[in-house]
């Protein structure tokens, strides 16, 4: 077993190119980068590259599913906000799913782009409930997005779809994304393989195939949202 072996961990896209630039040696084990492949974080798949491995998520091929979930959801749902940040290249790659999954669902896709905190402020503090029937969030913390997004919730009475349930927990009405229980237990095994002296380049980067949907009834209830029996049946969890 390796002895004092230092490993970073990240869990966005940011994070891990953040994390690269810092060091060329240093082992980095990353969760829910997205599109490691697409933004060029690996090299591949099965031989990574570089000093780094992990796990990845099925975020972006979720996106349409997570649009539809919200439209079965809510009674009439015709209208999603987007609200997101441009320069995340990411967050720019879930607004072109959202935009055709939008168009196949017959919704109407309203994108706001936000460029720093004041924009998503002066964005949030403008949404009214009559104008839209939901608020589908990136999965960037860029401008505290989904922050303000709960806000939002709580505030204006607005429902909000997520991609991980740590903010349905919190004010949320309902996410759909993958287990991030099940991508921690994962990057744990990738761990111990460093700390037995296996190189990171050369372990396969995996992929969470674990999904789950996550509602708050409490916070249906709040927002006047009566769920169709057949959702709630279909979560994983509900939080009343």
């Amino acid at each position: 077993v390796a002895q004092g072996v230092d490993i970073l961990f990240a869990t966005t896209p940011v994070s891990v190119k953040t994390a690269q630039t810092a060091t060329s040696t240093i082992p980095i084990v990353f969760t829910g980068a997205g599109d490691p492949l697409g933004q060029g974080l690996i090299q591949s798949f099965a031989r990574p590259g570089r000093n780094l491995t992990g796990v990845t998520d099925l975020n972006l091929q979720l996106d349409p599913k997570r649009l539809q979930v919200f439209q079965e959801m809510i009674p009439g749902f015709k209208r999603a906000l987007y609200p997101y940040d441009p320069s995340d290249n990411f967050s720019d790659a879930q607004a072109k799913g959202y935009r055709d999954a939008a168009r196949r669902l017959k919704i109407v896709l309203i994108e706001k782009p936000v460029r720093t905190l004041d924009e998503a402020r002066a964005t949030f503090a403008g949404i009214r409930r009559s104008e839209v029937d939901g608020i589908v969030v990136p999965r960037s913390l860029s401008s505290n997005i989904p922050g303000l997004a709960m806000e939002a919730t709580s505030r204006q009475g607005i429902p909000t779809m997520f991609p991980v349930p740590w903010f349905v927990e919190r004010g949320g009405l309902v996410s759909y994304g993958t287990d991030l229980y099940e991508s921690g237990l994962m990057a744990a095994r990738l761990v111990d393989k460093i700390l037995k002296g296996e190189s990171a380049a050369k372990i396969p980067v995996e992929v969470n195939q674990k999904i789950e949907l996550v509602i708050n009834l409490k916070v249906a209830k709040a927002v006047g949202i009566k769920i169709a029996p057949e959702v709630l049946y279909r979560a994983n969890r509900v939080i009343q």
